[in-house]
């Protein structure tokens, strides 16, 4: 239980139970419909694997894709899931932050706010994100009883009525939408199991970022707020009168949380843009529409939504993951079409062979880099 003041900071069930009572409601389906949806999910998510390593030459090393548990789960069941991964996401900035301001005039008005009220603030955000989300990878899922997760910590998800809801709203092929979906996750547990090195390499840049955080309690507090009210209807402003306000990403301060900030950017881009080009690569052979899907699914990206939803993405810096995909998928092809897939796959070498943030926008540097170095 992380604390100020003797309360929680953050009461994660009233997270959970307030973003389960605001979440939308999902598209209107059949009780058959359903279990058809879901039982073909799990079957795309089966027929992926091998799929994604005949394209991508990836061999899993240690842990097997059949070993890690495929969770076909509904908006409720999001918003539980990624509650407990929160939870331990952010549980030693959470404990940095009671040790720094324990018994402050912070400490005092947090203890006052009490976990309640940040409880609902995250609950809120958790709702707004329970309802876009298609699909993913949890790479440090914590097991629990509901939702099990491998030996490594991963699991991956599939939100059945967000792909029934996107599916209809482009008015594609629903079982090859699915398909598709299920291409780009499977792409990123293919990543993980192939790739030993690379979940603890994740896990400490993401750990070593939060240990470098030296955030006022009330500064994160107000951050949360920014983006509640935004999903109350407010109008967040940014200081030079930006809509959106601030992204809870600016919470970066010191030289050093930019640096892994930066390295952070860089290895996202790299395994989004990946899953991008896999799943469009792979499509043509098993999924006859995918250049329409992927033709809509571009525009309807493009197309962005309501002013409020625009200000969440800003908020939360979706605007940023959106990049990642389109210059980590720019990056990824041309490697290939220069140096092929094997030439590419040199990538998942060591952390010294990623690519750095400058390189995934000059794949033609890192090509040099890494290629020269192993001649």
């Amino acid at each position: 239980m992380t604390s100020i003041g003797g309360a929680e900071m953050v009461d994660w069930n009233l997270a959970v139970a307030t973003a389960t009572r605001l979440v939308r409601p999902g598209p209107e389906v059949s009780r058959e419909e359903a279990r058809e949806v879901v039982a073909e999910l799990r079957r795309h998510a089966k027929a992926s694997e091998d799929h994604v390593r005949s394209f991508t030459r990836m061999i899993p090393e240690g842990t097997e894709p059949e070993d890690t548990p495929v969770l076909v789960v509904d908006r409720a069941g999001w918003i539980r899931a990624n509650a407990d991964g929160f939870r331990e996401l952010l549980r030693p900035l959470l404990g940095k932050m009671r040790e720094r301001r324990g018994n402050g005039p912070g400490g005092v008005v947090l203890g006052a706010v009490g976990g309640k009220v940040t409880g609902v603030e995250v609950g809120m955000l958790l709702s707004f994100l329970a309802s876009r989300v298609l699909g993913q990878y949890e790479t440090f899922a914590p097991a629990g009883r509901e939702f099990p997760a491998a030996a490594d910590g991963g699991r991956l998800l599939l939100v059945a009525p967000n792909i029934v809801h996107v599916e209809r709203e482009l008015a594609v092929d629903p079982h090859d939408f699915r398909l598709w979906v299920a291409l780009h996750e499977e792409t990123h547990r293919t990543q993980f199991t192939g790739v030993p090195w690379l979940r603890d390499h994740l896990q400490g840049e993401i750990q070593s970022f939060l240990e470098e955080t030296d955030v006022d309690p009330m500064t994160f507090l107000e951050r949360l707020r920014e983006a509640a009210q935004s999903l109350a209807g407010g109008r967040p402003e940014g200081e030079d009168g930006e809509e959106g306000g601030r992204s809870l990403v600016e919470l970066v301060q010191t030289p050093a949380q930019r640096e892994i900030l930066g390295r952070l950017t860089a290895v996202m881009s790299l395994l989004e843009g990946h899953a991008d080009y896999v799943m469009d690569g792979v499509g043509p052979e098993v999924v006859s529409s995918v250049a329409e899907i992927r033709e809509k699914f571009q525009q309807r990206r493009a197309r962005g939504a309501s002013r409020l939803d625009q200000a969440l993405r800003k908020l939360l810096g979706l605007d940023a993951k959106l990049r990642q995909y389109r210059d980590g998928e720019q990056f990824v092809r041309a490697v290939v079409d220069e140096v092929g897939m094997d030439g590419f796959n040199r990538v998942w070498t060591s952390p010294n062979t990623l690519p750095t943030k400058a390189e995934i926008s000059k794949p033609a540097d890192w090509i040099a880099r890494v290629h020269r170095r192993a001649e």
